[in-house]
């Protein structure tokens, strides 16, 4: 009896420090939008899968998906990248937003993210010359772009857009935002970083323009500029809004012959103006282009990239380049040199999180967690909007020190949270690392081309079998097959 007594008195004192410690944790503080509350800061990020049909209609696959960080204990979950144009697609397989057959879909995600008090923001995006893989629908059609200029990584052909097809385009997203809003999801997020078409426009280093879309940072900023004015048009003024921005292009990173781009000081500005026309908060990132070697940040595996990066032969004049590089070892060392050295270039974190013992995981932690948060922090400095930060983040310690010192208002994780999907609630409980953090070696998304996303760090598991089991767990129970109509 007296036993029984003392274990219920230490589980109540147990419950009652946790709500303590969480009572006192910024992390787990609710954000406060305009027109949006998030229950903690800690957002899944975008990463894409290919989980949906060839068509861009969705599966339950991709609700299973989206679930597991619902139940994980996000605040919010920005979607994957979302065309709003079957041109705008990164390649198939991905679930779209461009037509209104598209709502149930949405709506059954929402409902189900909902479920656990988690907020879903669809991801509005377009390609425009960086699309991995077309599809069949854009067989012979160069990708639309701000410019006509080959992308020069992979080679990718495009054209620039006519006034017509930019006006159109404008149209697209605004139509976005109203079927996510009326598929009942929470928000959207422009996907305006990391070399997609906003991207395109806005950066000194891609957009060459002669009309009021290019030359000077005010005509650059203009596409985005006038999405968001159509957006807040279209679905009023009390629906969530936030875009995605690259406060640094770095677009020579690689190619290093091609123009720097955008500054930290053309970004901020485009924040403000973003700011004034309507834009509920901004998500810093950084890079022109994806992959870039500072976004994700982390390892480049060969062994990976050379399985996969197949799939992706027929889609540009330098593909062949690129996997002559990958598939052969002796040149491996001058792909890294070209990837690597702008990482060399960067100053170092303004501060780290609390010890791990760990000398591996503590050096892993300290080449790649954070790397945006100095950016972030001068962009927190000039508008009035909340700051969310991506870039590698998994550590609570680190993550409340972020936030405490105004380097931003909440954090995204991506890569992190598919190796722990649960990392939110091991927070709560009181751990500051997982067991198993993140090795930041972008096996998950190197597979993604040809292979279910998931955690492909076999050291993370006990055996392959078992990593197979995890990444396969998202497809089960066909439940959506007959309720999307």
């Amino acid at each position: 009896m007296l036993r029984t007594i003392l274990t219920a008195n230490f589980i109540a004192e147990t419950a009652q420090k946790r709500e303590e410690r969480m009572e006192n944790d910024i992390i787990f503080e609710p954000l406060r939008f305009r027109n949006l509350t998030v229950k903690n800061r800690i957002f899944r990020s975008s990463i894409s899968g290919r989980w949906d049909n060839y068509d861009g209609s969705g599966t339950q696959a991709r609700i299973n998906w989206e679930e597991k960080f619902a139940r994980g204990g996000v605040g919010a979950i920005i979607s994957s990248f979302v065309p709003v144009a079957i041109r705008g697609r990164i390649m198939p397989n991905y679930a779209t937003i461009n037509c209104d057959e598209r709502i149930p879909f949405w709506r059954k995600v929402g409902e189900k993210v909902h479920e656990y008090d988690c907020k879903f923001i669809l991801q509005l995006s377009h390609s425009g010359r960086q699309q991995d893989i077309g599809g069949i629908e854009n067989l012979g059609k160069k990708a639309l772009s701000s410019t006509s200029k080959t992308e020069p990584f992979h080679g990718f052909l495009c054209q620039a857009m006519t006034l017509t097809e930019i006006k159109e385009t404008i149209q697209y997203f605004a139509d976005g935002a109203r079927r996510a809003r009326e598929a009942g999801l929470d928000g959207v997020e422009l996907h305006s970083a990391n070399g997609y078409l906003f991207n395109q426009f806005l950066s000194s280093g891609i957009n060459d323009r002669q009309d009021e879309y290019g030359g000077s940072l005010e005509n650059r900023a203009r596409f985005l500029l006038d999405v968001i004015k159509a957006i807040r048009k279209e679905v009023g003024n009390d629906f969530h809004l936030q875009f995605k921005i690259s406060a640094v292009d770095y677009n020579n990173a690689v190619t290093f012959w091609e123009k720097p781009g955008n500054t930290i000081k053309d970004s901020i500005q485009v924040c403000k103006w973003a700011e004034e026309a309507g834009a509920d908060g901004v998500h810093v990132s950084t890079g022109s282009l994806f992959p870039h070697p500072l976004n994700p940040i982390g390892d480049f595996n060969f062994d990976i990239i050379s399985k996969t990066y197949d799939a992706m032969l027929s889609s540009g004049v330098e593909t062949t380049r690129n996997y002559i590089l990958f598939r052969k070892a002796f040149l491996h060392p001058i792909f890294n040199l070209l990837w690597n050295r702008v990482k060399k270039q960067l100053p170092s974190q303004a501060f780290s999180g609390d010890d791990v013992k760990d000398p591996k995981i503590k050096q892993l932690l300290i080449e790649n967690q954070g790397r945006n948060l100095l950016d972030s922090k001068e962009i927190k400095k000039h508008v009035n909007i909340p700051v969310l930060c991506t870039g590698g983040l998994q550590q609570a310690s680190y993550i409340r020190q972020a936030i405490n010192e105004h380097y931003c208002d909440g954090v995204t994780m991506a890569r992190t949270l598919i190796a722990n999907n649960d990392l939110v609630k091991s927070f709560q409980a009181g751990k500051d690392l997982a067991e198993k953090p993140c090795t930041y070696c972008n096996k998950c998304l190197l597979n993604v081309i040809e292979n279910p996303l998931g955690c492909y760090e076999q050291d993370r598991f006990n055996s392959y079998e078992e990593m197979m089991e995890e990444v396969m767990s998202v497809f089960h129970a066909n439940q959506f097959a007959n309720s999307s109509k």
